[in-house]
């Protein structure tokens, strides 16, 4: 059995029925629904489909794209979501730089340390949103400068996170082998998605080969980043198979055991989900 530990069912307004149909014939016996909705107002979605279905959870949190949205309102209904049995992390969450449009760096760190403050209280795991600056588009580097998404982040994490000692994942991880060491020094899994497949990522597939057997999960990030030999289609839970299998033989092991292992440590991680 496999879970995909990072899905945003609440996007398949249409077929969701269909998409998880698919998702169970092909082996996958649990997904994390991930919560962000369009916004601090829709962000409640995926708890709706997790009180449905007893093999999906659901997280809830506020995407670094929408931080200008993190008023008191919003971060209220964040913890009300938070304290229900069926959300068991908060997230995805964290910076983004990537984009000219999205808020100010303070904005986005305040929102975010919000969040934090949430997680902790509520003794839920978090679920990290980070794209890389050096891949910036051009018009988000003259406006944010210097400043490196990652490097803020960890800074953040390791003064207002690690101190609560709960756990978290670096969702669709997509560092390199560096990366994937300090975050697991910050007691974080990684958690590998279709883009593993990817011809030119190397510097992920080293890191899926380095990080210990007890911190990886596997993830589709649906409906986004189809893997091979999906890639540009839409994506689903149901092609978290060919992640799995992609992670299986990186590590020279076969796709069941890659499958069992990412499902113990899912389970590990989210005792609740047991």
């Amino acid at each position: 059995m496999l879970i995909d530990s990072h899905c945003h069912l609440d996007f398949y307004a249409d077929d969701l029925a269909e998409v998880l149909a698919r998702a169970e014939a092909a082996g996958v016996g649990g997904m994390l629904a991930i919560g962000i909705g369009d916004g601090p107002e829709t962000m409640h979605r995926a708890l709706e489909i997790a009180r449905a279905h007893p093999h999906i959870w659901a997280s809830a949190g506020i995407h670094p794209q929408e931080a200008h949205r993190a008023d008191a309102g919003a971060l209220a209904k964040l913890a009300a979501l938070a304290a229900e049995e069926s959300c068991v992390a908060l997230g995805e969450i964290g910076l983004d730089y990537y984009h000219v449009e999205n808020p100010d760096i303070a904005t986005q760190q305040a929102a975010f340390v919000a969040q934090l403050e949430i997680a902790s209280a509520a003794r839920k795991p978090i679920l990290i949103h980070c794209r890389t600056s050096e891949l910036a588009t051009p018009q988000a580097k003259a406006r944010f400068g210097t400043a490196d998404a990652e490097a803020d982040l960890l800074a953040l994490i390791e003064e207002h996170w690690r101190p609560h000692g709960i756990p978290g994942v670096m969702h669709c991880f997509s560092g390199d082998r560096e990366h994937a060491r300090r975050s697991l020094d910050l007691g974080f899994y990684l958690s590998f998605a279709g883009n593993l497949t990817y011809p030119k990522a190397a510097g992920i597939r080293e890191a899926a080969k380095f990080a210990p057997a007890d911190r990886i999960l596997v993830e589709t990030d649906a409906p986004f980043l189809a893997p091979v030999p999906h890639r540009g289609q839409r994506n689903e839970p149901a092609l978290v198979v060919h992640t799995a299998a992609a992670l299986a033989e990186l590590r020279g092991i076969a796709t069941a055991e890659a499958a069992e292992m990412t499902t113990a440590n899912f389970r590990r991680l989210f005792p609740s989900t047991v």
